[in-house]
C-alpha cells in the first residue's frame, strides 16, 4: 500500500509519517487493518442526532447575519472546539466557523445544504475523517465516496468554491487506527491533486515528533481532543495555508 503523503500545503517530512505507520504496524502486528465488512448505509449513524446543533447555527444566523464571501469552516470536534477562537486565529480572512463536534462525513452530506450552501461561502475548509475511521470503522472507501459527493454537490451550486481538506489529524486515542487515518489522508492528498480547486492541507505532520511517534503534550485528558498548545499548531499550520491561498480574495 503506497501511503506516501504529497501535499500541495506542507510538503515535507513524509518520513516522519511513514516511520510512524512502520512502529504502530510492528506494535499491533498490522491488526489494525483488519475491519468488519464495509459499512452499509444503514450502519451509518443517523445524521438527525445533530438536528438541535443545526438550529442553533441557524438562529445565530438570524440574531446576527453571518458575513458575505466567506470561508466556511466545518467539520467535527476539532472545528468545534474552534469555533469562538478561529475567527481571531484566522483574521484578517473572513470565516464562518460551523463544526459539529462527532460529526462523520455523512453527517457533513446531510446537512451540506444548511451549514454549507446556504452561506454561498467563496471557500469550504472541512475536517471529517477522524470519526469515521478512528470511531465509527467506516471503511476508507466510504469515506472517499461521500467526500467526493460533497465536492460535487458544492461545485454544482457553487463552480468556483475552494475547498480545503485537512488531514486526519494523530492521536495518543487512536493510535490504534492510525494507519488506516494515514490511508485516508493519502487519498485526500491525491484527490486534491486531480481537483484544481481543492486544495489538502496536512495537519498531520506538525503534530509528530522526530522519530514519528504523535506529541503527547498537545490533548486535553482524554488523548483526543487538542489543548492549547495543539490548537496553538493546528491554527498556525491552517492560517498559513489560508493566508497563502485566500488573502488575495479577501
Amino acid at each position: 500500500m503506497n501511503l506516501s503523503m504529497k501535499t500541495r500545503v506542507l510538503p515535507g517530512r513524509v518520513g516522519r509519517v511513514s516511520m510512524l505507520m512502520t512502529l504502530v504496524f510492528a506494535a499491533l502486528g498490522c491488526t489494525a487493518l483488519v475491519f468488519s465488512s464495509a459499512a452499509t448505509a444503514q450502519d451509518l449513524p443517523d445524521p438527525t442526532r445533530f438536528e438541535e446543533a443545526i438550529q442553533r447555527f441557524e438562529q445565530a444566523d438570524r440574531d446576527s447575519p453571518p458575513p458575505a464571501n466567506a470561508i466556511v469552516l466545518t467539520g467535527s470536534s476539532s472545528i468545534m472546539y474552534w469555533n469562538d477562537d478561529a475567527p481571531a486565529d484566522l483574521a484578517p480572512l473572513t470565516v464562518i466557523p460551523r463544526g459539529f463536534g462527532g460529526s462523520i462525513m455523512h453527517d457533513l452530506l446531510h446537512y451540506l445544504d444548511r451549514v454549507v450552501l446556504a452561506y454561498k461561502p467563496r471557500a469550504v475548509l472541512i475536517y471529517e475523517g477522524d470519526n469515521d475511521t478512528g470511531r465509527n470503522n467506516i471503511p476508507n472507501d466510504t469515506i472517499m465516496a461521500h467526500v467526493e459527493e460533497g465536492i460535487r454537490r458544492i461545485h454544482a451550486e457553487l463552480p468556483e468554491t475552494r475547498i480545503y481538506l485537512l488531514s486526519v489529524k494523530p492521536s495518543v486515542a487512536r493510535v490504534a487506527t492510525w494507519p488506516i487515518a494515514m490511508d485516508l489522508n493519502a487519498r485526500y492528498a491525491a484527490l486534491a491533486e486531480r481537483h484544481l480547486l481543492v486544495t489538502y492541507i496536512d495537519v498531520a505532520t506538525p503534530f509528530l515528533q522526530a522519530d514519528g511517534t504523535v506529541m503527547t503534550d498537545i490533548f486535553v485528558a482524554d488523548n483526543l481532543h487538542l489543548n492549547e498548545k495543539g490548537y496553538d499548531i493546528w491554527a498556525a499550520t491552517i492560517r498559513a495555508a489560508l493566508i497563502q491561498h485566500e488573502s488575495a480574495h479577501e
